[in-house]
């Protein structure tokens, strides 16, 4: 194989090579590193690249495999972590250049256990500046390019991990989602990117945006997904809002199927906007659903209408945490966030308590509908990928922050803490991927996999690879 197959290779298939010998960790290693070295500079996908520590590592699991140790489910396989995790032997910068070269002494739980599995950690991948926009730039470190179309938007706050997915920079890539930044991300690059229940993957340090952060897996495949999440799940002392269950066996139950399941479709929420091929792509992927045994209908989602009004106030009041650093930091910060944190310096305590109450009801109202629906289908975004150092798409209303309003489909789910994916269902008449949400209930991780496995079998997609 050629180093472009070996960074498209699945972690399922690669895994299965090195543990029968078949492929060298050290020769595989050379080749991935190889190929970013020649690629990176077209996609910018790394906000530090590893490439000596991960030779290092790659020597280690080859010897450690020539002895006949034991082996964990990742050995000798390559990992990329987000920016926004903090990490014992390289920085975390988190997009800002307020935290250039910053570093921690501790690796966050999800990190230990790749490693602890025998994944080897290559790099860690670009952010949007404290993950506050779903736009694939940053001031640390400039654009990070769609694999698609040099120049469009690859979605953030996990830009880095989608786009490093889809340019075949090794199988296994880690994000975090606040309002989309898996979901986002795997919609505008064409890969599968999946946000699990709430607390399911530990994060530490405890986020302080009430409790809407989620870490997941981005990935070429739904497999691979569900290897990395039985990997990263499970409760930890360091996060007390982690779930007390281990992960179920998501890998050996992918092929169940959703065949019965009560599927819910719903083109805009009763409220979004979205962009005439986005809504075609999305209903014609709904409607496979029906050949899979599924009952899809059609409905009215009538606890959405609060969820504008809601995530606005949110998403400017939680940023606020950063507002005594704009006297120092605002000319050297991203403007938009910066309007973004000015936007809510004058709410009060009561108001934000206010604000809260609405949200557990809306929240409640969503859990109660989900009692008659297995699933919910719905375009993950509202647009295809538009210019990186743009918040808005040009035929778009224009804000000073406000770039939620394309992205209506995913932060109900976060607040919420369903479980929720982004499939890829097709291209735009440019070229452009288009990913199809798929929602689960609460704690229902494994179905929403299930779901996403059973879409990828009538409608594959791992096999189309970006023009780099």
């Amino acid at each position: 194989m050629n180093a472009e197959d070996l960074g498209y290779l699945p972690a399922t298939q690669l895994a299965e090579l090195i543990r029968t010998k078949q492929i060298s960790p050290v020769e595989y290693m050379r080749s991935l590193l190889a190929r970013i070295e020649a690629v990176d500079p077209k996609v910018n996908a790394f906000a530090y690249l590893a490439p000596d520590r991960a030779m290092d590592g790659a020597r280690a699991a080859e010897a450690k495999l020539m002895s006949g140790e034991r082996i964990g489910r990742l050995h000798g396989l390559p990992v990329t972590i987000k920016d926004l995790a903090i990490t014992k032997d390289m920085p975390t910068q988190q997009g800002s250049l307020m935290y250039k070269d910053a570093q921690t002494a501790e690796d966050a739980p999800m990190v230990s256990r790749l490693r602890d599995e025998g994944g080897i950690v290559i790099g860690k991948t670009t952010t949007s500046e404290f993950g506050w926009t779903g736009v694939s730039h940053s001031p640390l470190t400039g654009i990070t390019h769609n694999p698609w179309k040099f120049g469009m938007n690859a979605g953030a706050s996990s830009a880095g991990a989608g786009a490093a997915s889809a340019a075949g920079f090794g199988p296994l890539h880690q994000g975090s989602d606040g309002a989309g930044s898996i979901r986002m991300p795997a919609h505008f690059c064409g890969v599968f990117g999946l946000k699990p229940s709430f607390g399911r993957v530990p994060n530490y340090p405890v986020s302080t945006g009430d409790m809407t952060s989620h870490n997941g897996p981005l990935t070429r495949t739904v497999a691979d997904s569900a290897l990395m999440m039985e990997v990263m799940s499970g409760p930890h002392p360091l996060d007390y809002t982690t779930l007390e269950a281990g992960p179920a066996a998501y890998l050996s139950r992918l092929h169940e199927g959703v065949k019965g399941k009560r599927i819910a479709y719903s083109p805009d929420l009763g409220l979004a906007r979205v962009d005439p091929d986005v809504a075609a792509l999305v209903k014609a992927a709904a409607l496979r659903f029906a050949e899979l045994g599924a009952i899809v209908e059609e409905v009215p989602t009538p606890w959405a209408a609060p969820g504008p009004e809601l995530i606005r106030f949110f998403w400017s009041a939680h940023l606020t945490r950063l507002k005594p650093r704009l006297e120092t930091w605002a000319s050297k910060m991203d403007p938009g966030l910066v309007a973004c944190i000015e936007a809510s310096t004058n709410v009060s305590v009561s108001e934000y308590q206010a604000a809260r109450e609405t949200k557990m009801a809306y929240i409640a109202n969503i859990h109660r509908w989900f009692e008659n629906w297995d699933f919910l289908l719905t375009p993950a975004v509202s647009v295809a990928a538009f210019p990186a150092e743009k918040l808005m798409p040009d035929h778009w209303p224009h804000h000073d922050w406000d770039w939620v309003s394309w992205a209506e489909f995913s932060y109900p789910f976060n607040m919420a803490w369903n479980p929720a994916a982004s499939v890829p269902c097709g291209f735009t008449a440019e070229g452009l991927p288009v990913g199809l949400q798929i929602v689960g209930r609460r704690f229902d991780d494994l179905g929403v996999l299930q779901a996403s496995a059973a879409f990828e079998a009538v409608q594959p997609w791992a096999g189309a690879r970006p023009p780099l």
